[in-house]
This record gives structure tokens, sequence and C-alpha cells, in this order.
């Protein structure tokens, strides 16, 4: 799903470049739940930034889905990410005077989906995620955890193939980070490829791989031990029960 070789990125800071991507080479298949760590500076939301076709390497090459990714034009890069990627961002990154329903509907709208559609579409994910009940409430009226279920109803209703959360649990508290990873590993479930940028050990041990990075190379990849005392562990789901969180991505 995700190859790169000897991806290198430079970012001009005054007269000096900064190297923050000294050579990754990395495969993500299909259906991976893969976690991103590192320092502040190590590469990572560089990486991730790649990944997602936000921004260009200066060297390397970079396939997604077997298609070469480079030197895309803006409008070719934007239907890209359409058609693949999905983003949860740490802020949320909703809009204000659009309710919830209304935020996740948005990606439909630049499909050309009629109103209609897309409401009834967006209601469905909302559901999905536990949140059918607040679909008229506005962003300000939602609790954290909450911004971020429709965040990722949102990257959801376009149907993509790789979700990519930059410290999807960061403005979170554990037990609502915990979760917000269940909804993340129940939409890995469906086949849905999901990397994870975080410096939070407990959400990269609820992965099923974790990517280091240091000084913008990888320093280890790994399978992580599993957290002993997480809710998310055992044959049960305490939270989905308690939260009726359910998903069915192909329906």
């Amino acid at each position: 799903m995700i190859t790169l070789q000897n991806i290198h990125k430079s970012y001009q800071m005054g007269l000096n470049p900064l190297h923050v991507l000294k050579g990754i080479d990395l495969q993500i298949e299909k259906g991976e739940l893969v976690s991103i760590m590192g320092s502040s500076g190590s590469g990572k939301s560089t990486l991730l930034n790649i990944i997602g076709i936000l921004d260009n390497h200066d060297e390397g090459e970079y396939k997604l889905d077997g298609k070469i990714i480079a030197n895309l034009s803006e409008t070719k890069a934007a239907l890209l990410r359409n058609e693949y990627i999905g983003f949860v961002f740490q802020s949320f990154n909703l809009i204000s005077f659009k309710n919830a329903m209304e935020n996740v509907a948005l990606p439909l709208y630049y499909k050309k989906i009629s109103r209609k559609k897309r409401n009834k579409i967006a209601m469905d994910y909302l559901d999905k995620v536990g949140l059918l009940d607040w679909a008229e409430h506005m962003p300000n009226e939602l609790s954290g955890g909450q911004k971020q279920r429709v965040a990722i109803a949102r990257s959801l209703i376009a149907r993509p193939k790789v979700i990519l959360a930059d410290e999807p649990t960061g403005a979170l508290d554990s037990s609502t980070s915990y979760e917000v990873m269940e909804i993340l590993r129940n939409i890995n479930q469906e086949g849905i490829t999901v990397i994870i940028v975080t410096h939070e050990d407990d959400i990269s041990r609820m992965t099923k791989r974790v990517i280091k990075l240091k000084d913008g190379i990888i320093e280890a990849d790994y399978v992580p031990k599993p957290l002993q005392n997480s809710s998310l562990n055992g044959s049960g789901s305490r939270l989905a029960d308690k939260e009726n969180v359910t998903l069915n991505i192909q329906t």
C-alpha cells in the first residue's frame, strides 16, 4: 500500500537548510495498524505529511497503492488525497459554525454530492461512532472526545483506504484516549490502513507495529508489547458497551 525508498526532506531555515528526513525506507501493507513515534524534531509529522501528500519529498521514491507520488500539481494531489486518505488531527479541525452532521458531511460537498444525500450519509457515520444524538450540536457544545469522534467520522465518510492520525489523543485524557483508540482499532479491523503519530507509549502499544524515528532516520521498527491493563485488551469491549460504539464501514 505505502512504499518509501530513500526519502529525504529538508527545509530552508534562514541561510541554512534543515535536513529533517535523512533516507527513510519504509513499507506499510494494506490493513496494517502502525504508530510512528519520536521526540519533537525527529521527523514524524514531516513523514506523515509526505505520506498524506500534504508535502513533497526532495529525494527518493514514494509509491501509494502502486502509484508514484512526485511533482504533483495541487489539483492532482487533492484528487489523490480525496481518493485514498482520511485525516484526523490533534486539534480536531472542525468548522466552528457548522454542526456535527455538517462537519462530517463536508468531504462529500467537494465530491458534488447533493445536500440531502450527504447529510443522510453523515448521519450514518455519526451513528457508527456513537454520536447520532449529537448531530445538531455545534463543536463548542461537544467534549474533546466527542469532537475527535466527529473528526474520525468525517475522515471515514469518503471511504478512504488509509487513515492518517496526527496525535489524535494528544488533547484528551487517558480514558477518552482509549475510547478514541478503540474506534481507530475497529476501523482498522474493517481493512483500512491506520497510521498514528504519537509520543505516548501506551497509545503506541495499542497498535500492531511501532516505527520509531530519531534525527530523521528510522531507529527501530518492531511489534510492541500489548498493554496488560487496558480495556482494549481481551475478548470483550467495555468501551463499545459503555458508549454504544459500533462500526461497520462496509455498510
